[in-house]
């Protein structure tokens, strides 16, 4: 899986990844409104609840703490923005009930009537996964779909936030019937790193802001279910939901007790109705550390022992017009560094988030002298240097940032302000 690949070098080098998103029609007025998604009974926050704003493609996601931060063109001042989370019932809401800030949002969970599914429920859960991997070419986009999104990627020391960058991409989205991979180009980026909170060790993600893309299970099933390894999975059936007031089957898999590589075990939500995936959420098997260490370093000082901890993905999907569409992707990966001379290990996290919010955008409004391609194993750090134009940024800063992400960009402000 070369895309997730992690490549150390003697360098003060660092690439780090968190996303997140926007869609705004360039040159419009925009409103703002802030608020928080709640669970209706708890009171407790939905982290990643998706706002949309009906009958447009603009949207954004929650961030962690269930804060959203939404952006509306005048000229959809008067719709209504659909909330949606998994398990609970949709909800649509007048903007003219949304304030500047302070917004409330409450969602109520979804009440599944389980007789009904257990007289519709297939009995194999093996052969719905097949079914809704065949069934791509009637579920999802069968044409070039042009879309736009805002990408974040950020790296932590331990608990301590060290670099952060930000992109606009425009993604050319291959149909799903073809076998042609999905291009970016870069619209606009930004970059900050505090190199005193890293080792001289370098840390890169191959593959950058494709390595979102390849989480779309259904596009680059070869990545996880390929023809080789589905036999290597068992899967299970757990207790069905809803998305969108939809029932969703819930499939539970895991690699086999007697398949020893490192593979994946997680849960995918298939829409009962057309059996399209519309998420999956799912993690690698690192208990092999030596397994698993060839599948991410690719080189690494010699005198350092480097392997992963963790590594977890989410992949959402959106639907309009009967069809399926890519529209987020998450990545955590965390892995550990000692040192043969050193006490103490260090400890990174890489996060990644791409949020889609544009499927129809103009493409050659975006792609002018100052847009750049990249390459399948473009890293985006290679790509840009420095914050600048906050004018752009001011329009483009769709989702609420985690407080953490914010202070770290002030104090990574004010570093570079000094210098």
């Amino acid at each position: 899986m070369n895309s997730l690949q992690l490549t150390f070098n003697l360098k003060h080098y660092l690439a780090l990844i968190i996303l997140i998103t926007c869609s705004i029609s360039f040159g419009q007025n925009v409103t703002e409104f802030k608020g928080i998604v709640l669970d209706k009974d708890t009171n407790s926050p939905l982290a990643l609840a998706d706002l949309i704003i009906t009958n447009s493609n603009v949207s954004t996601i929650a961030n962690s703490d269930g804060e959203f931060l939404l952006k509306v063109p005048e000229n959809l001042l008067q719709n209504t923005v659909t909330i949606s989370y998994l398990g609970y019932q949709k909800l649509e809401v007048a903007l003219s009930n949304f304030k500047p800030t302070d917004t409330k949002i409450y969602l109520q969970q979804a009440a599944t009537v389980l007789a009904a599914i257990d007289i519709v429920a297939p009995k194999d859960a093996k052969e719905l996964v097949e079914k809704a991997l065949a069934l791509k070419g009637e579920n999802y986009a069968t044409e070039t779909v042009f879309m736009t999104g805002f990408y974040r990627e950020t790296i932590k020391k331990r608990n301590r936030n060290a670099s952060l960058s930000e992109a606009i991409v425009s993604i050319d989205k291959s149909s799903y019937k073809s076998s042609k991979n999905d291009q970016i180009t870069l619209i606009k980026a930004r970059k900050n790193t505090d190199y005193s909170r890293l080792d001289t060790i370098a840390l890169k993600i191959q593959g950058g802001p494709y390595s979102s893309l390849h989480t779309d299970i259904i596009k680059y099933p070869e990545y996880i279910f390929n023809d080789e390894t589905l036999s290597d999975y068992t899967f299970t059936f757990g207790r069905s939901t809803q998305v969108d007031n939809q029932l969703v089957y819930v499939v539970n898999f895991k690699q086999k007790e007697n398949v020893y590589r490192p593979l994946y075990y997680g849960t995918l939500y298939i829409d009962a109705n057309n059996y399209a995936l519309t998420s999956a959420v799912y993690k690698l098997n690192v208990e092999n550390q030596v397994e698993a260490t060839k599948l991410f370093v690719r080189k690494k000082p010699r005198k350092a022992n480097v392997y992963p901890t963790e590594a977890s993905y989410k992949v959402n999907y959106r639907t309009k017009n009967g069809k399926w569409y890519f529209a987020y992707s998450n990545i955590l990966i965390s892995f550990k560094v000692n040192w043969d001379n050193r006490w103490f290990n260090s400890r990174y996290t890489l996060q990644s988030e791409m949020a889609i919010t544009d499927w129809n955008i103009n493409k050659d409004l975006l792609t002018n002298k100052q847009t750049k391609k990249l390459k399948a194993n473009s890293i985006l750090q290679d790509q840009v240097s420095g914050f600048s134009d906050p004018d752009f940024w001011g329009e483009y800063n769709i989702i609420e940032p985690e407080k953490s992400i914010e202070t770290a960009i002030k104090k990574i402000k004010r570093q570079v302000e000094k210098n």
